[in-house]
């Protein structure tokens, strides 16, 4: 684990992060980036709020687990959360096309997460809050970290996740399959899952031990609301406390930090 005293040490030539991804105007602005691992993928954005925070709210990106996409589509997020009093973790990790798919992509998310207990000593992050928030792959991602620990290729779980906000995730694997997700998106990232497939695919993982809130654009066409809908009804069947937020929108209203499926998905955090 790098701390906090290399950070300025961490951004690229250019003034990035070490993805590539940053600006010395966001690190002026207070967002420390801190690498978690090797990787120049292995890093995240740390932001926290004006005054006392209400925990850590872990944002993962989406983009179907591919490179092209980067931790950039999460900074309105993690800026918005600072402001509402979250320290926000925005998390970068390895994609297909850069080093990732199972079990990479995972072994970093499980990585990044547990990391924060480094932080916890060096930036005193209070951990008995530690709720994960993903857009449609990352919602994939939010959910499984709060599995992981079931697992022993994770194991020991340093920082448990102690809620989940899944926005348009992909949550069931056989069903985004069928459906042709992302153009055989999942294909690409998990390969023939067979026995596998329960380390992996948060519609076998539910029912989850912490809460799951979904929230879901109604008009999303590329990652149906049905993903959250079969998942919701099936982890509250098997005594999960899990629901569904359906909003007007479609998939990328979710991720607008000026939108009210946004000031929706605040009002469900700040209750987890």
């Amino acid at each position: 684990m790098v701390g906090l005293g290399t950070v300025a040490a961490c951004a690229s030539p250019g003034g990035g992060t070490p993805g590539g991804a940053g600006t010395d105007d966001e690190e002026q602005a207070g967002v420390e980036t801190i690498p978690y691992g090797d990787d120049p993928a292995q890093f995240g954005e740390l932001t926290r709020p004006p005054g006392a925070s209400k925990g850590v709210a872990v944002v993962i990106h989406g983009g179907f687990w591919r490179a092209q996409y980067d931790l950039s589509l999460g900074r309105p997020l993690a800026a918005s959360l600072a402001e509402r009093g979250w320290t926000a973790w925005n998390l970068e990790y390895r994609r297909v096309g850069n080093g990732g798919g199972v079990p990479q992509t995972l072994d970093d998310v499980a990585a990044g997460i547990d990391a924060l207990a480094d932080l916890a000593d060096m930036a005193d992050l209070d951990l008995s809050r530690v709720v994960t928030i993903g857009h449609s792959a990352g919602g994939h991602l939010a959910a499984w970290a709060a599995a992981r620990g079931r697992f022993a290729a994770w194991q020991p779980e340093r920082v448990p996740v102690t809620g989940v906000i899944s926005q348009a995730g992909v949550l069931d694997f056989d069903a985004a399959v069928d459906a042709g997700l992302g153009a055989g998106a999942v294909s690409d990232f998990a390969g023939e899952l067979g026995s596998s497939a329960d380390q992996v695919d948060p519609a076998r993982q539910a029912p989850l031990e912490v809460p799951v809130r979904c929230v879901h654009g109604r008009s999303d066409t590329i990652v149906p609301i049905e993903q959250s809908r079969r998942y919701v009804e099936a982890a509250v069947a098997a005594g999960a406390d899990a629901s569904l937020t359906e909003v007007d929108g479609d998939h990328f209203v979710l991720i607008d930090a000026g939108s009210e499926a946004w000031a929706r998905t605040l009002e469900l955090l700040d209750r987890l």
